[in-house]
């Protein structure tokens, strides 16, 4: 399970939480209720689940979503839903019917979080205006998020190419001969690229082909930001370790090492922020 990642909006002048959790957005549940009722944010939570048609929204939500949610358990606060002895928390919600769909965290990121979409019905409830400026304030918050992230796969992408420049050079001055045509020489330059493919990826660049026939462009236009950084860092490595005349078997291991260190540092919790990405 990938580490929770925390962002916001200002909608109406409320602060409103996102977290961003497995690479789904949910949106905070108590700081909308805040528009109703600012002081008890939770009692406007519980008193929307009460509803038969919250109930039915969020089991249809949970039976497309989630394959380990529990129908019987729904069904039962479905039956019960209205009644005026009917009372609903997120938490009781949550532990019966095993839901994905609403989170009830305390510490760091405490309070009761859902996924957009349950989050924008429960918008719509409270008030079809807040609604609205929600989604508009969310849509552009993702607008940013997708701009600064192309600007870094850019930038990387930009990178290894760089650098390709700086290892094939390497390859040319120590690995071929000056007397091979260029074809004889293209294929030391492939040997070599995936040499660097096999240290990062685990594949080579026909193995890949072979395995993603239906996807276009090479295995390293499908790379994430992460991966194209640590390709960056590989290919200037591998062509100082030509430069000392390492031979190739060493060359693999010492990269592969380093790959998987720098890979576990970038993907872990302390990785550094893209450009423009606030510190939460």
């Amino acid at each position: 399970m990938s580490k929770a990642r925390k962002s916001s909006i200002e909608v109406q002048g409320i602060a409103i939480a996102i977290l961003i959790q497995n690479d789904q957005d949910y949106i905070s549940l108590t700081d909308i209720a805040r528009h109703r009722n600012s002081q008890e944010p939770f009692a406007v939570i519980n008193n929307w689940m009460r509803s038969r048609s919250t109930i039915e929204f969020l089991g249809l939500w949970e039976r497309l979503s989630n394959p380990g949610f529990k129908p019987l358990e729904f069904e039962r606060f479905r039956n019960e839903a209205g009644a005026n002895y009917f009372v609903l928390s997120p938490q009781r919600w949550i532990e019966a019917t095993s839901a994905i769909g609403i989170l009830s965290k305390s510490g760091r990121y405490g309070g009761t979080f859902a996924h957009r979409d349950i989050a924008f019905e429960f918008a719509s409830w409270i008030s079809s205006e807040f609604k609205l400026y929600l989604i508009k304030e969310f849509q552009r918050l993702k607008e940013d998020e997708n701009r600064r992230l192309s600007l870094a796969w850019n930038l990387n992408r930009t990178l290894s190419k760089l650098n390709y420049r700086i290892h094939t050079d390497a390859i040319k001055a120590h690995l071929v001969p000056a007397i091979v045509t260029p074809a004889q020489a293209a294929i030391t330059y492939a040997t070599e690229a995936d040499l660097l493919n096999v240290a990062l990826f685990g594949l080579t660049a026909k193995q890949w082909r072979d395995a993603n026939a239906t996807l276009d462009g090479n295995m390293r236009d499908h790379a994430t930001i992460e991966q194209l950084l640590v390709l960056a860092n590989l290919e200037a490595m591998n062509a100082e370790f030509i430069h000392m005349g390492l031979p190739q078997g060493d060359r693999l291991q010492r990269l592969n090492q380093i790959a998987i260190r720098q890979m576990e540092t970038l993907t872990s919790s302390s990785r550094q922020l893209l450009p423009g990405e606030k510190k939460t």
